[in-house]
């Protein structure tokens, strides 16, 4: 349950926010706004932010959260031998001083027009150091909400914080179930077992629910490209033929319709169609089988070749793997599916890089840096992208931010890293007299802490 090393995203989504906070946090609509920080200020250079803390804020276990326990969160993160998920985001911090117990100075090695924005990320949530031995069974943020209760596969239980520096929560209670099952799920929400289900798995069901007055259904956008995951040091994936085959075996809008009902948008690179900079490269990687058959017949293997497919939870997952699998197959790819708890997933494929193929939502926004992560579990390593990459986050200028991000789109296009699928739509479905539920998904959070019924 520790958001800050390598946590699946469904442990994000309860906790960001509601138990755990950052310096900054991301509003529904995407934007950054002050968190733990009151309010920082950036040298002329770039290279030193300084932030104020608010102040009266405490933890769960009634420690109070100051400037040392900042310095410790983002130390930790940048060690190492650190287990951070998106450690590479934070690589530009060289340092950081205490300079009072609510002022915390932050350096970099190098001017990151990101900083604000990554420090939202629930991979940089502020944690105690006392916390640390414990923070997998018994996490302790400082958020509108504590942690009660875990039991593992079924139910996470938060109670409402009295001691909350902020806003309090309006909610005394809430109580998180996980259901991937989209038939489970359905019932549920029919039964009225629970009272609200972001991230709703069974899309066809939706027109019942927008006809039944006991309901609202929530349609909006979120930052989940939807990934056909390639292990490109894995052969045959090393050849980029073969992953170009397999992108123009993929027909996306047959996996959008079968898989998800008609929700969701074809996606041909790692970027969200909603963001200005996005370059809409569907047309490079079409559906196409007698050129896959082609390719692969050019990469050597003309009868095809055998792979794993590693299938998470989610329904995006499970159901569009079948499609996949079924196309892959008509051009001569078998794919041998292992459907895996999340578990297993970040066990073997995110940290062990044991497969051949998976399908899974990067949920996180604007990250398509972790590209230049050489060691990330797809395992792709480009110099020039790795470059284009260190010289993106060292610049502010907007325009220039927007040019070097289109590039990135196109190199991982032209690469064929990964099969891009389609951005995941934020679909929820509640009861009809629950309010302040984002319809958006900026980032992978349930965000409880404006959430009230109606009287």
């Amino acid at each position: 349950l520790d958001p800050t090393s390598a946590a699946a995203g469904a442990i994000d989504s309860v906790l960001y926010s509601n138990v755990f906070e950052g310096l900054t946090r991301f509003m529904s609509d995407g934007l950054v706004v002050p968190g733990l920080a009151e309010s920082w200020e950036i040298s002329d250079d770039g290279l030193i932010y300084t932030f104020t803390l608010q102040e009266g804020v405490t933890f769960h276990d009634g420690t109070t959260m100051d400037a040392e326990d900042v310095k410790f969160t983002l130390d930790r993160i940048i060690a190492e031998d650190s287990a951070n998920a998106q450690k590479a985001l934070y690589a530009a911090i060289s340092e950081v001083n205490v300079i009072d117990p609510t002022t915390v100075e932050v350096k970099l090695s190098e001017p990151n027009g990101n900083m604000i924005f990554n420090l939202a990320w629930g991979d940089a949530v502020i944690v105690a150091p006392e916390s640390i031995e414990t923070i997998k069974q018994m996490p302790i943020g400082t958020g509108a909400f504590k942690f009660d209760s875990w039991t593992q596969g079924d139910k996470i239980e938060l109670s409402r914080n009295p001691d909350y520096w902020g806003e309090p929560a309006k909610l005394t209670k809430a109580t998180f179930k996980f259901i991937s099952d989209p038939t489970a799920a359905f019932a549920a929400m029919m039964a009225e077992d629970v009272d609200a289900f972001s991230g709703f798995p069974a899309p066809e069901n939706l027109p019942q629910f927008e006809a039944d007055p006991r309901f609202q259904v929530l349609i909006g956008s979120t930052e989940g490209e939807t990934i056909l995951s390639t292990n490109n040091k894995m052969p045959p994936f090393d050849n980029v033929k073969v992953r170009q085959a397999v992108a123009h075996a993929i027909d996306r809008q047959a996996i959008v319709d079968g898989a998800m009902f008609g929700y969701g948008t074809p996606i041909g690179t790692h970027f969200a169609p909603h963001n200005p900079a996005y370059v809409d490269l569907t047309g490079q990687s079409a559906y196409d089988p007698d050129m896959a058959k082609a390719l692969l017949a050019e990469a050597g293997f003309p009868d095809g070749f055998e792979t794993t497919l590693h299938l998470p939870p989610p329904s995006y997952a499970r159901r569009g793997g079948e499609i996949i699998a079924s196309q892959l197959a008509a051009v001569g790819i078998k794919a041998e599916i292992t459907n895996v708890e999340w578990a297993q997933w970040l066990e073997t494929v995110f940290r062990g890089k044991n497969f051949g193929l998976t399908i899974v939502s990067h949920t996180e926004p604007l990250d398509i840096g972790i590209y230049a992560n050489p060691e990330y579990y797809f395992q792709y390593d480009n110099p020039d992208f790795q470059a284009l990459i260190t010289k993106l986050n060292s610049t502010t200028d907007p325009a220039m931010r927007t040019e070097m991000l289109g590039q990135a789109q196109r190199i991982i296009a032209d690469d064929y890293v990964n099969g891009y699928l389609f951005q995941l739509a934020a679909l929820g479905v509640a009861k009809a007299g629950l309010q302040g539920l984002w319809a958006n998904a900026p980032t992978q959070a349930t965000d409880l802490t404006a959430v009230s019924w109606s009287e």
